[in-house]
């Protein structure tokens, strides 16, 4: 088999000089011309814990590569930390860079002819842009997660990213000093990594992990270790095996890898994010992956992980325990995975977990097991409705109840809301409505960490609920409904309801309900008016242009 497919274009094409002449120029003799060329995508970059070590990890994949006598080239695309942007302006960024990391990888490796990509995100758009990006190319492709941070410790306390935020609650509620919400904002992040729980960035790693697209550990290996640096190198050998055996993104990811990836991304608690990037993710292989399937797979699945933010532990912890291969080993075991389905180590998912330790529920509290769960089913829930007539995502582990009722407070906007909380405008049993952030208002579909962690320090975590057409952080806990669909700036009818209307929130029937007459709502659905835009020109204008709704995964290459 050819390992340079598609570097040989500009690498052995007489009327190519001008390319050639640019490889010479790098530093590339003969030999490394007629190699494979794997570009490696570092979204390594200064500015936050996430990413700040990933050119580093790239360097080590480079090495390796090129000492396999195959080529390799490091480029770089961009990163949006949502620890910093989250509750400004700059969120909005967020969700709009898993499309630019998606457009930038696949312009770099089909603009310059790589014959495979290696990526090496950090923060968690960064994860399913990489995917996206790999399965438009369908080349040999592999990703490197820049793995988990370690916890920050205060006053003998365990901390990470959520932290932060509560304490600003705290803080606003006044039960804290000062003093000690300055000492928690300095521990909470002790070094690199992305955030320590199962929020977002963990979530897609467990997830790509299960699909078969990362190596073996990859998404439990934490940030600064000797196995992510293995990992690093183990990858360079992988890809050769892929170049040889032509094993393209495709072949791995089938619909039966996505069910793995659900699957195991319920049972282990991850973030309402995973819905709109999943379906994201499979469209990008032309495979047909819905919020039905998230909740077909949520009905059958148990959660049975202790992660934080709604449980007590983090990544780290799983890692000294045994690793993400060990739960798969699992629930592979317990017939709830596709053994069969291949991987990125170009064996199946079976044959990658035969020599993994069995769980051991005698020695760790991590993981429960399925006959005796946290929940009997999973956390993530599907509610459809007046307020939802094209869906919306709860995530509900439980311990918040599964059915609300309360009269509306309406905000429109996030800073709205922390004003709210400020001037004590929230009482126990409302339910708080957070509108005009979706894909289109704001642009961008910000995440409500900020608003969720304010109201769980203020003391109102327990006893209020809250909807938007916006997004959630893998941090965020509490009774919560998020991607209502058709959102606010569309006309849906979350832009519709008054202060003091009764909204029944349902998540066993899986119903989100506005309490007002068909009648009423026409009245108000005639006087309504649409917005502008928010934004005239610029990557939020382009994005508020082409993007499709949260059902549909958010994805701005479609009709």
């Amino acid at each position: 088999m050819e390992l340079n497919k598609y570097s040989k274009t500009v690498t052995q094409d007489p009327t190519q000089p001008a390319a050639q002449a640019m490889l010479y120029g790098i530093g590339l003799d003969d030999k490394k011309l007629a190699q494979a060329f794997v570009g490696i995508a570092s979204m390594g970059y200064d500015g936050n814990t996430c990413n700040m070590h990933l050119n580093h990890l790239a360097s080590y994949i480079k090495e390796e590569v090129n000492a396999l006598e195959m080529t390799g080239l490091i480029f770089n695309t961009i990163g949006i930390s949502d620890g910093i942007t989250n509750g400004t302006d700059g969120m909005r960024y967020s969700l709009v860079s898993r499309e630019i990391i998606a457009d930038s990888i696949e312009s770099v490796v089909a603009g310059h002819y790589y014959d495979g990509v290696i990526a090496v995100p950090g923060c968690d758009k960064n994860m399913p842009g990489s995917i996206i990006a790999m399965g438009r190319l369908n080349r040999p492709s592999i990703m490197v997660y820049g793995g988990t941070i370690a916890p920050g410790k205060y006053q003998n306390k365990d901390l990470n990213i959520v932290s932060a935020f509560e304490a600003l609650g705290e803080k606003i509620a006044g039960k804290i000093s000062e003093e000690d919400f300055k000492g928690i904002i300095k521990n909470a992040c002790p070094g690199a990594g992305a955030c320590g729980g199962m929020y977002t960035a963990n979530t897609m790693a467990i997830a790509i992990e299960a699909l078969g697209m990362s190596l073996p550990y990859s998404s439990s290996n934490p940030a600064i270790s000797k196995e992510k640096i293995e990992e690093c190198r183990d990858a360079a050998s992988k890809m050769k095996v892929l170049l040889e055996k032509n094993i393209c993104p495709k072949d791995i990811m089938t619909f039966e890898a996505f069910e793995n990836a659900v699957t195991t991304l319920i049972a282990l608690g991850g973030s309402t994010n995973a819905v709109l990037h999943i379906i994201a993710m499979a469209k990008s292989v032309g495979v047909s992956f819905n919020q039905e399937d998230f909740q077909r797979i949520s009905n059958k699945t148990p959660l049975i992980a202790d992660f934080k933010p709604g449980g007590n532990y983090l990544m780290q912890n799983l890692f000294d325990a045994g690793g993400v291969p060990m739960v798969l080993k699992y629930l592979l075991k317990k017939g709830m995975l596709h053994g069969n389905c291949l991987t990125v180590t170009g064996k199946t998912l079976a044959e990658n977990l035969e020599n993994v330790t069995e769980i051991d529920f005698n020695v760790q509290n991590i993981i429960r097991p399925i006959e005796n769960p946290l929940k009997a089913t999973g956390h993530l829930q599907i509610l459809y409705g007046n307020l939802a007539e094209k869906g919306s995502v709860a995530k509900i582990s439980g311990k918040e109840g599964e059915k609300f009722t309360g009269p509306a407070k309406v905000f429109d906007g996030e800073k709205q809301l922390i004003k709210g909380i400020e001037d004590k405008k929230i009482a126990a049993g409302d339910v708080v409505v957070i509108r005009y952030v979706g894909p289109k208002g704001g642009p961008g579909m910000p995440e409500m960490l900020k608003p969720t962690s304010a109201i769980i320090g203020a003391g109102l975590g327990k006893s209020v609920a809250l909807i938007t057409d916006g997004r959630f952080s893998g941090g965020t806990h509490g009774f919560v409904v998020g991607h209502i669909t058709p959102e606010a700036f569309d006309g849906g009818t979350i832009a519709l309801v008054n202060d003091g209307d009764s909204i029944e929130i349902d998540a066993v029937n899986n119903t989100i309900h506005l309490a007002v007459t068909d009648e009423e709502l026409e009245k108000r659905r005639k006087n309504f008016i649409a917005p502008k835009l928010n934004v005239t020109n610029g990557v939020l204008y382009k994005y508020a242009k082409l993007v499709k709704d949260a059902s549909e995964g958010c994805v701005t290459d479609e009709d």
